[in-house]
């Protein structure tokens, strides 16, 4: 891997996302407690063995760039290692798509010692090891290397579809289908190939790809949607289908791109057998860790209803003071008072619930400070009458542009 150049798209807006992106990039959102979105593909990155990493950012990049600062500095510089943060310099005007992203970061490209570039996004959630898929695309003599996963033929209107010749070799694009006849996966025919928007180029065919999309101008500049489709007749593109180092039964891999996506990811962590595997020693996860004292449950006094939390991820500094938690993801710092409820809830760091309140299937935002006596997730036009986001799942989002309207809302419970 010591010639290959790992480049991290991490500037998207992620307006599905919103409000959970209202001061932040999509990459820096909390993920299952103690993590960032980013974190899963940096850990990708390290347990592959590839030292030098490009994170291109954009959108609300402040709080992104002091996590992978605070927490990402463990590569070796005098050993040509590093993670290097390139924010959007505004060469040419801001990045009109991923393609045009990485285009404006050409002479960077071209100033490291590398044969191939791996073209990564910042918001999935996955376990893989790119360096088999690394290998693969020298052993086929590829030019381009497209990352697949198989999905069900009802699901292609959400991903780019591939179709593929049984040596591997992509000679069909299409970007989220809605015919419902899409060409089967030569590695499953009951399945579909979805690309998973990671690529592998030969870094001349990149550059060479790139400046010719940048002259068209029609195009939207985007590899899924313009640079993969129109390399097909010219160069030898791969597939490459996803191998899952998850350790577990069925493949994991997430695009948690909108909050509905968010949730039910979150939701899997809590599970008796979750379908991610954070606890492979073999494959760690790594993030930001911050100091903060280990989580504490109380009260156990005679009378007194006791802090409790089954089926949930606790994180480092929260406290849970005589409220109960169920089937829920506490990040760092959250408090849970006297008498509260909270079920199928994401807390989200230094979250605070007040005194008797209720929450159940609802996301709340950093910071935000939950009123006492405050009932949120029961009623849904309570909760839109309350301003709060609600998805189309059902899932209320509270964000930190709420504490005022909380303070206004707050109801007691009998």
């Amino acid at each position: 891997m010591d010639n290959v150049l790992a480049i991290l798209l991490a500037g998207g807006a992620g307006e599905r996302l919103h409000p959970l992106t209202r001061d932040t990039a999509k990459p820096a959102v909390p993920f299952g407690g103690a993590y960032r979105i980013i974190d899963f593909t940096l850990s990708n990155c390290i347990n592959s063995d590839l030292r030098r990493i490009f994170i291109l950012t954009q959108y609300k990049s402040l709080d992104l760039i002091r996590h992978v600062r605070d927490g990402w500095s463990i590569l070796s510089p005098e050993l040509g290692e590093y993670i290097e943060i390139i924010p959007a310099m505004k060469q040419t005007g801001w990045y009109l798509g991923t393609a045009d992203a990485v285009f404006q970061n050409t002479q960077s490209i071209l100033a490291e010692p590398a044969d191939q570039v791996l073209i990564l996004a910042g918001d999935q959630i996955y376990k893989m090891n790119y360096r088999a898929m690394m290998d693969q695309h020298r052993q086929l003599n590829a030019d381009i290397t497209i990352a697949t996963t198989q999905v069900l033929p009802e699901e292609a209107e959400r991903f780019g579809i591939i179709e593929t010749a049984p040596d591997q070799r992509v000679v069909g694009f299409e970007e989220k289908p809605r015919h419902g006849h899409s060409a089967r996966s030569v590695f499953n025919p009951d399945m579909l190939s979805a690309s998973m928007g990671i690529y592998i180029f030969n870094r001349d065919v990149l550059v060479r790809l790139l400046r010719e999309d940048a002259e068209i101008p029609s195009s939207s500049h985007d590899f899924g949607k313009d640079v993969i489709p129109r390399s097909l007749p010219d160069y030898r593109v791969i597939a490459y289908d996803f191998m899952d180092i998850n350790a577990k039964q069925a493949r994991y891999w997430r695009d948690v791109g909108t909050l509905d996506a968010y949730y039910e990811a979150n939701m899997d962590l809590v599970a008796v057998t979750p379908q991610l595997n954070l606890y492979d020693s073999r494959w760690p996860i790594r993030t930001r860790l911050l100091q903060q004292p280990p989580a504490k449950f109380v009260f156990a006094q005679e009378g007194r209803r006791m802090g409790v939390a089954v089926d949930s991820i606790v994180s480092a500094g929260c406290i849970i003071s005589g409220g109960r938690v169920m089937h829920s993801v506490l990040s760092p710092g959250v408090r849970v008072n006297s008498y509260c409820e909270v079920e199928y809830s994401i807390l989200m760091p230094n979250a605070e619930i007040g005194r008797y309140s209720r929450i159940r299937r609802a996301i709340i935002d950093s910071n935000v400070k939950v009123p006492e006596s405050s009932v949120i997730g029961f009623n849904a036009e309570d909760d839109r009458r309350n301003g709060y986001h609600i998805t189309e799942s059902g899932i209320v989002v509270v964000s930190g542009a709420a504490p005022v309207q909380l303070a206004q809302t707050a109801r007691s419970v009998e």
